[in-house]
């Protein structure tokens, strides 16, 4: 499990814990994810853990909402009992939407999803206007 409090570690509502991070950060950094889901408009890194490529160019949405559901409802089961991290190239948009869609998952409110996102992982985070509106409307 995740270290509460470690760098880019969000606690769900649940008590949950993932991790969320910016490739372009450099390599991810110890203790390793069990699993990881990069969300990338093209082929992500190869990394040595279990992952999951959900197509998402920058600054849009998933290409696929369906396949982006179940690709959230995956890795929050995964979260109960691995360390599971999602990752773009910033850390801040499209993970920050994943995570903010993971919390409504685990239930938060969708309308206040993004707040919570902003205040346990990264002010920044959700950074487009249709990123704020696919995860209120995400169910």
């Amino acid at each position: 499990m995740w270290v509460k409090g470690a760098p880019g570690v969000l606690e769900l509502p649940s008590g949950r814990m993932v991790r969320g991070r910016g490739l372009r950060n450099g390599p991810a950094a110890a203790p390793f994810p069990a699993y990881g889901v990069y969300l990338l408009g093209s082929t992500p890194p190869a990394v040595e853990w279990e992952s999951r490529w959900l197509r998402w160019p920058d600054f849009r949405l998933p290409a696929s909402r369906d396949e982006a559901r179940d690709v959230f409802l995956d890795a929050l089961e995964r979260s109960g009992s691995s360390r599971v991290e999602f990752a773009c190239s910033g850390g801040r948009g499209r993970t920050g939407t994943a995570l903010a869609c993971l919390a409504v998952l685990d239930g938060a409110p969708a309308a206040e999803a993004v707040a919570y996102v902003r205040r346990h992982y990264d002010p920044h985070a959700v950074e487009t206007p249709w990123q704020k509106r696919f995860v209120r409307r995400f169910q």
